[in-house]
């Protein structure tokens, strides 16, 4: 039997591709949790179609086999949001002008745009169905 094969920074630059590949982002009401995000983060959504019971997906627009990541918003009983689940980032124009948007939705701020040095700025907000997500921004 082979040896798994564990990809490193030069398998990971030349396939264009960065490590993470998809997301998921639980959701208890997708109505709102989409207009949130399209008006936090600036995006689009398409609706895949999915099995398996009671489940919504919603896609954030990109191109899949793009370098970075793309994912979804997800409604499911079996995976509710929370605060505590992973973070995701999302690069926005302006993290201070993202994180105004959101809290004029009623977000909570939980680290409030921060430098990071020459990697831009940071902020983490909780967004409309309780998740913490993460905004950075090179302004």
């Amino acid at each position: 039997m082979a040896e798994p094969h564990t990809a490193d920074a030069a398998d990971i630059a030349r396939s264009g591709r960065n490590l993470v590949g998809w997301f998921e982002i639980y959701v208890a009401d997708m109505q709102r949790a989409k207009d949130f995000y399209a008006d936090v983060v600036q995006t689009s959504f398409t609706e895949s179609q999915m099995s398996g019971g009671d489940m919504e997906m919603w896609m954030f627009a990109g191109d899949p086999m793009a370098a970075g990541a793309t994912g979804g918003l997800i409604r499911h009983d079996m995976r509710p949001p929370s605060m505590d689940g992973t973070l995701v980032y999302f690069s926005v124009d302006d993290c201070a002008a993202a994180i105004a948007r959101a809290t004029a939705r009623g977000s909570i701020v939980i680290v409030d745009r921060i430098p990071i040095g020459e990697m831009g700025f940071i902020g983490i907000i909780t967004d409309s169905e309780g998740n913490s997500i993460g905004l950075h921004s090179m302004v």
